[in-house]
């Protein structure tokens, strides 16, 4: 199955791994390129020698193209672009922001830039700047979300844009890509379903709560702060959700307590398997992941079937 995503990146699958926040490393990245896929390393809140490290160390597993994902409220942002351009990186994706500011340096470094857009809107705002393609990320999605659902947002999207339109959230199968293709997509960004492959780094805490997650599983914390994130249920997100809905005995939401209780919380669950305490990030498709595997097994299966039914339409 060709798209133009693949003619645009070299790559074989048109299959995005998700960037998420202190689990898309080198060992993740290097696995999904090697496996045909666009293997994405996740920048985060980490400074640039950090992600340096990471990117040299794909680049010792892998001679297939990856990306880096740049967090643009991150504080290290612009040094992040700089070390990204110096060390020759072939994608960029961004979220968080707009990366409006260094579209040139880009263009001058010959990187293709591909945002995460949770609307038309801001969609047709980066295809004006310039970018090669777009991520539409529906609130099914794990992490920080939008408020649209990826089925709305998809061909609303693709119908407003002239650039190749990704499709994210919610798609962890075959089902998923097919349907993200029948919506007008030109490819599709997985992150859950990589959560448990067999070269993500993960804590297996983390993975065996994904495994065992059920459809109604996940909950949407900080939407009185204005950054909605979507979550497995836990002890943490119990108390979260009682400090939002005013149950701590103030008037008004304690916004210092629900920044006290989300500080360090994702490494907690990443790093350190506190799946009570931490952030267990996660799409909601995590009821479909049962079992762990390698990241080519996970992107042969995403790509089963899909140019026999276009074949046949």
């Amino acid at each position: 199955m060709k798209s133009k995503i693949c003619d645009i990146l070299g790559i074989k699958y048109p299959v995005f791994q998700g960037a998420m926040a202190w689990i898309a490393d080198a060992s993740l990245a290097s696995a999904v390129s090697n496996a045909g896929g666009l293997g994405i390393i996740a920048a985060g809140n980490a400074p640039a020698d950090v992600v340096r490290e990471e990117i040299r160390r794909t680049k010792e597993l892998t001679d297939k193209p990856f990306g880096v994902n740049i967090m643009l409220l991150s504080p290290f942002v612009d040094e992040v672009v700089d070390m990204v351009c110096e060390e020759k990186v072939r994608v960029v994706t961004t979220g968080a922001g707009n990366p409006g500011k260094y579209m040139a340096k880009f263009a001058e470094n010959g990187i293709s830039v591909i945002p995460v857009v949770a609307s038309v809107a801001l969609a047709k705002r980066m295809e004006k700047m310039g970018v090669y393609a777009v991520i539409a990320e529906g609130m099914e999605s794990g992490g920080h979300i939008g408020k649209l659902t990826t089925m709305a947002l998809v061909p609303q999207v693709v119908d407003a844009v002239n650039i190749p339109v990704l499709a994210a959230g919610g798609i962890a199968d075959r089902r998923g890509v097919n349907a993200a293709f029948m919506l007008g997509a030109d490819g599709v960004q997985v992150g859950t379903r990589f959560l448990v492959a067999k070269e993500c780094t993960v804590h297996q805490n983390y993975k065996n709560r994904i495994l065992k997650a059920k459809d109604i599983d996940t909950v949407i914390t900080g939407s009185i702060t204005g950054h909605p994130v979507r979550v497995l249920k836990n002890k943490l997100t119990k108390v979260y959700l009682a400090a939002e809905k005013k149950e701590t005995g103030k008037d008004e939401p304690d916004l210092g307590l629900l920044d006290e209780l989300g500080r360090g919380a994702l490494q907690r669950a990443v790093k350190d398997g506190d799946v009570d305490g931490g952030s267990v990030m996660s799409g909601q498709i995590a009821g479909l992941v049962k079992q762990e595997e390698t990241c080519e097994e996970i992107i042969k299966d995403l790509m089963c079937d899909l140019d026999k039914i276009y074949s046949i339409i």
